[in-house]
Formats: C-alpha cells, sequence, structure tokens
C-alpha cells in the first residue's frame, strides 16, 4: 500500500426477567459518581433455515416537543448462510422507546439488486444516524458485490465502497443507495474502502466524522482512518482525512468506531488478536494504538471483533465481548456483550464496573451496535446467530435484543465543535 505524503501511518424472556434491572457500580473514576440500570427486552424473534437478522443498529429521531418521546428507527438485515452475505436493507420502527415495534419492514429502495455484469449488490454493516442540521437520518455502510454463490468478490476497484442512504421522516421516504465520489487519491490506495460497523459523529458545523478501514489490492491487512465530510441533507463528500493507523498481522486494524467525550475523540480498532484504542484532541492527529487492557494490567481479552462506545456526560464506556467468560463453547467468545467503563487517566477498563448488557444463551451475538436514544437512556443492540429452526437448549432462539442503559443522571449528546 502506497504511504500518503500528507496523512501519516502509525503502526505498531424469563431470561430477560432475570436480567432487567440489574443495578449497577458506583463508578471509581474521581468525580463521576454515575449509576445505571440495565434493561434487556426482545424487540424481534425468528428462526428460519434460510437466514437469521443481523446487524440491528438503532438511531433515535428527536420529538418535536420536550414531553414527546423520540421515534427510533432500527436498520437490520439478513445474513444468508453464506459467510458475509447479507440481504438488502429492513428497518423496524418503535414510537414508544422499545415497548412495541413495526417490522422488520424490507426498503424497496434498498433492496439487493443484479448489476449490468451480473453481481449481486447489497449495502452490509450498516450503521443509521440522525442528522440534526438537515433533519435527516442517513444510514452509512459497505456496498458490496456477490458472486452467485454469495461470495465477495474484491479483485476490481471499490467493490467495497462507502454507501449511504438518507431516511426523511417528514415524507417518510428512504432514498436509493449513493455512493461516496471517488477519494482524490491513487485508486491502488483505496482499492477497498470500508465505512462498515462504525460509530459515526456528527459535529456542531454539521459535518461528518465517519471511521473507515481500507486495503490495497491483494493486501490482507486494513489501515483505519477517519473521513471528514460534509453531509447537506442529500449528498455525503469528502473533505479530508487523518493518520491512518495500520498494523502488519491480524487482518491490521478495522472495524473502527469513535466517540467523542471530555473535549477528546476515541478510537477502538479491532484485530484478530487483541482490540486496540487511540486518542485524538482533534480526529486528525492520532496517538500509536495500544492493546485494551483492564486497570488490573491484564488484556481484555477482546479479539477479533468489534468494540463500540455508550458516552455519559459523566463517563466513557466500552460495549465489548471477550473471552475468560465461561464462554469458550462461544466461536470467538463472542457471547455475552459487557459494558464497562473507561478511566480516561491509564485508558483502561474498569474491571469492576463490568455488567452483562446481552446474556449468552448457547448461540454466538453476531454485529451488534450502540445508540444514544434519550437524556435518560442508551441502548445496546444484537442479534443471536442462529440459522436453523430450533432454538438452542439453552435458550438461544434468534432473539433481536435492545439491551437499554438507564442512566441515574440526566446525560447530553456533546457536539464536537
Amino acid at each position: 500500500m502506497q504511504k500518503d505524503i500528507v496523512h501519516r501511518r502509525l503502526f505498531l424472556k424469563s431470561v430477560i426477567a432475570s436480567y432487567a434491572g440489574i443495578s449497577a457500580f458506583r463508578s471509581s473514576v474521581p468525580g463521576s459518581g454515575i449509576r445505571y440500570t440495565v434493561r434487556p427486552t426482545v424487540a424481534f424473534q425468528q428462526l428460519s433455515k434460510d437466514f437469521c437478522w443481523f446487524h440491528p443498529r438503532v438511531a433515535a429521531i428527536p420529538a418535536r416537543n420536550r414531553k414527546g418521546m423520540p421515534r427510533v428507527i432500527m436498520t437490520i438485515q439478513k445474513h444468508l448462510k453464506v459467510s458475509d452475505y447479507y440481504s438488502g436493507l429492513y428497518y423496524m420502527d418503535s414510537r414508544d422507546l422499545g415497548k412495541t415495534w413495526s417490522g422488520p419492514i424490507e426498503i424497496p429502495e434498498l433492496k439487493m439488486y443484479t448489476d449490468d455484469e451480473g453481481y449481486q449488490i447489497s449495502v452490509a454493516d450498516v450503521t443509521p444516524g440522525w442528522h440534526a442540521p438537515t433533519q435527516k437520518l442517513l444510514a452509512i455502510g459497505i456496498r458490496v458485490k456477490y458472486a452467485k454463490s454469495g461470495e465477495q468478490v474484491t479483485d476490481t476497484p471499490l467493490a467495497h465502497d462507502c454507501a449511504y442512504a438518507v431516511f426523511d421522516p417528514g415524507t417518510e421516504k428512504w432514498s436509493h443507495w449513493k455512493r461516496l465520489p471517488p477519494l482524490p487519491y491513487d485508486s491502488s490506495k483505496f482499492f477497498l474502502l470500508n465505512p462498515g460497523c462504525v460509530q459515526w459523529l456528527v459535529k456542531a458545523d454539521g459535518t461528518i466524522l465517519l471511521p473507515v478501514y481500507f486495503s490495497g489490492k491483494g493486501e490482507t491487512d486494513s489501515a483505519s482512518t477517519v473521513l471528514h465530510c460534509k453531509f447537506d441533507g442529500e449528498r455525503l463528500s469528502y473533505i479530508r482525512h487523518g493518520d491512518e493507523l495500520f498494523m502488519q498481522g491480524g487482518r491490521g486494524f478495522v472495524e473502527p468506531s469513535l466517540a467523542y467525550w471530555n473535549n477528546q475523540y476515541y478510537l477502538t480498532l479491532r484485530n484478530d488478536v487483541k482490540a486496540y484504542v487511540s486518542t485524538s484532541k482533534d480526529a486528525i492527529t492520532w496517538t500509536l494504538p495500544r492493546a485494551w487492557v483492564f486497570d488490573d494490567g491484564l488484556d481484555l481479552g477482546s479479539y477479533n471483533t468489534q468494540a463500540h462506545w455508550l458516552v455519559h456526560k459523566k463517563g466513557l464506556f466500552l460495549c465489548y465481548t471477550r473471552r475468560g467468560a465461561d464462554n469458550d463453547h462461544i466461536p470467538r467468545n463472542r457471547a455475552p456483550v459487557f459494558m464497562a467503563q473507561v478511566d480516561p487517566r491509564t485508558l483502561s477498563v474498569i474491571r469492576s464496573s463490568e455488567q452483562v448488557l446481552i446474556p449468552e444463551r448457547g448461540a454466538m451475538l453476531g454485529n451488534f451496535g450502540a445508540s444514544y436514544i434519550t437524556e435518560h437512556e442508551s441502548w445496546v443492540t444484537d442479534a443471536e446467530f442462529m440459522i436453523g429452526e430450533n432454538p438452542h437448549p439453552r435458550g438461544a432462539d434468534g432473539s433481536v435484543w435492545v439491551s437499554g442503559v438507564l442512566w441515574s443522571k440526566h446525560n447530553q449528546m456533546i457536539l464536537p465543535e
């Protein structure tokens, strides 16, 4: 992969009842004093021999008045048995903070389609978010090219590319998928561009900070960076990007997720061997990534899967899966889903704060999401990875989980300046 002379690369149900109402700890981080309660619920459940539901992620559309409830849109799609083979996009809709849901509803404009060369085209790993300046919901994911067998085709430029769609709650209309215009670099640099399974941010001026990972042709290790983009309510466009974070081995750094807390940016990164974290004051210049550890110095045990953030004005929290939880029977130890507070002084995870958000019931949990919903609660969403018609003896039944984190203190979404 070519080096950029401007941007440096840094190397380097009864079950529900039993979990509902988990009382959390008082933080050991000085001055925070935060408590929260965990409330897991199931938004939808289905077992099928042909697919399972995957990638559930939510975005809240604020109520028009302060006393009203936000409308919550969940984007979700089907995993079609072949590895990383996904349907077009569906959505679910809740107007009572998750007590009831409609859907899943297939979005006609965002269905899988066949291109002129006979390849199937879909958009995977989608994350939705609310863009307040334009009053639009923006869904961003990876445009993927599939062979008829369901295998991904990656031998042409931008066979993986940044795609996005816009939902206008005023008209109840979705746009068709659009593609980010090619970045102003040699195509060999961003041969594959992946904004998948990431958390992205809207700044106070309406611009967007979009983490991505990318690679050159034939490369097995990816680099991660944060794109700074404009969004006018219809079109997304590139402004610049920051440091390119790279590590040899373990597929490099992939699936980066971004958070902003206490005037600093935090980026968590996936690698096959360990999870990593980096920080920045401006989302351009990043520190050398370091492996996530607990506050006792031991490895967090998260590997080969994504992690995401929940942000409260009083504290920063990481959501993750890990080894060492009597879960070696789960592929990649991807259940349960945990949450713990981050100590920003040491950039470590406070072991005593760890809580289970979504239980392990015999099945791997898929690619999850973490979102601000209201000043009183945030949500983590995931789905049990099960293709087949019979429940697991430990209880997994293809549930799509919504785990509410109910804050003891008023929260506020802080937009970066």
